[in-house]
């Protein structure tokens, strides 16, 4: 499975958006793009740059590589309704940012790495495809074999439960969550705007 292996800190301060926990530190400390001349940088922005920064934006906070990105806004494209929100909603469906939602990973990476080593149940079933579309009314539970592992453990004492949207249902005790509703647009507080995004493939 392809996935991104630079440095996530870089492309944070790049994009000016904290992509993980470590991130967040970092531009804490330096909230300036990388390089040498990362803090005299000035000048007008092109539309299409701004463009091109919100796609990265999306593309790195939920762990995507270009085709799996250019996937799912296919998919939106082929929905009734606003194709930015059918964008955003596929992408919060997706099997690996749901685990990371719920508590059980301290990050969207570490949650796929839960969902690729089958850790995790749906409805009773293992499932290991991080792009698999949850639906309303879904359970996700870890294996009896991964209940006692410290990192879910860990993760799901120090998961705050303001970070846990109201479209998932979390049980800590048993490491279980339901995810009730497909959130909409408004529910979704992340720092892009999807319709750059649009305007941006629509080209």
């Amino acid at each position: 499975m392809a996935r991104f292996r630079g440095s996530i800190t870089k492309v944070s301060r790049r994009l000016g958006i904290a992509l993980s926990p470590k991130a967040e530190k970092y531009l804490e400390r330096r909230p300036f793009p990388p390089g040498q001349h990362g803090q005299s940088r000035k000048g007008k922005v092109s539309e299409y740059a701004l463009q091109l920064r919100e796609k990265q934006k999306m593309k790195y906070l939920y762990g995507l590589m270009e085709k799996q990105f250019r996937n799912c806004y296919k998919k939106a494209v082929s929905q009734r309704g606003v194709t930015g929100d059918n964008l955003v909603k596929i992408l919060e469906r997706r099997f690996d940012n749901v685990v990371f939602r719920a508590g059980f990973a301290p990050s969207r990476a570490g949650a796929r790495q839960l969902v690729t080593h089958g850790h995790l149940l749906v409805n009773g079933k293992k499932v290991n495809i991080p792009s698999y579309l949850v639906s309303p009314g879904e359970t996700i539970e870890f294996r009896q074999k991964s209940k006692k592992m410290d990192a879910v453990t860990d993760s799901l004492n120090k998961a705050p439960e303001s970070r846990i949207p109201a479209w998932i249902q979390v049980d800590k005790a048993n490491q279980k969550a339901v995810f009730l509703s497909v959130p909409e647009r408004e529910e979704v507080q992340e720092q892009y705007n999807e319709q750059l995004v649009v305007e941006l493939y629509s080209k």
